[in-house]
């Protein structure tokens, strides 16, 4: 069972993890994955004793936690605590396609988020078999949280080509820029118009399509982006709907 000294222990642990190396209040607000990983992840009085041993097992799997340690940018303690929350949201130790549609909806009650849910479902699930593993769920993390302009771009791409051909074709665009408008709903300021999208990715594509074969090249994704205030920030949007 679970003792006020362990309680106390993971309250501690929780208030580190979302302190340290970036992970402020207004990221964990802004991420709802993140958000609804930590909020179950937070103890419980009620823990019974099966959920004590799986946090034990946790604790005892040093190959599976150091090899995510070496290929994140988390500490091993903080993978721990997003285990428990993994594990708490998800018993069968991975994500469908449901549960992030769920997650979303809950978040953005105001619109439709399912197809947004469902594209951002596809780029977490790296191994395009239905699922989302907690490492999948983690590598994807520590790259939207903590890593460099460079890999959050290069992630960004892999949401935008929907059907994964290496390139993005207007046609995808359009289709996660709606799929955003559509899960803001009708509480944005000012309120967006139906053909704002389509506005948006017409001057996006202009830019980005430097050669004009009417696909856009991940090499033409990065440039532009890194040299268009613009754009960056407007893809900051994407980011802070995750």
């Amino acid at each position: 069972m679970c003792t006020p000294t362990k309680r106390t222990q993971w309250r501690e642990d929780l208030q580190h993890f979302r302190k340290d190396h970036g992970f402020s209040k207004k990221v964990l607000l802004n991420c709802c994955l993140v958000r609804r990983i930590v909020t179950w992840a937070s103890p419980n009085p009620k823990d019974s004793v099966e959920d004590e041993l799986e946090l034990s097992a946790v604790r005892h799997r040093p190959e599976g936690l150091e090899q995510l340690e070496a290929q994140t940018r988390f500490s091993r303690k903080e993978l721990q605590i997003l285990y428990r929350g993994f594990k708490n949201e998800c018993p069968s130790g991975v994500v469908n396609e449901e549960t992030f549609k769920d997650i979303y909806s809950q978040f953005f009650p105001q619109g439709d988020a399912s197809t947004y849910a469902h594209f951002l479902f596809n780029a977490f699930d790296t191994d395009h078999n239905g699922s989302v593993s907690f490492e999948d769920f983690v590598m994807g993390l520590s790259i939207l949280l903590r890593g460099t302009v460079q890999e959050k771009l290069n992630w960004a791409f892999n949401l935008y080509d929907i059907n994964k051909d290496g390139y993005i074709t207007k046609e995808e665009m359009l289709d996660i820029m709606k799929a955003i408008y559509d899960m803001m709903g009708k509480c944005t300021y000012p309120v967006l118009k139906e053909e704002t999208p389509r506005q948006h990715v017409e001057v996006f594509f202009q830019k980005m399509d430097k050669n004009k074969d009417g696909v856009v090249t991940i090499d033409e994704f990065i440039d532009c982006c890194q040299n268009d205030e613009n754009i960056m920030r407007s893809m900051h949007l994407f980011e802070n709907v995750l």
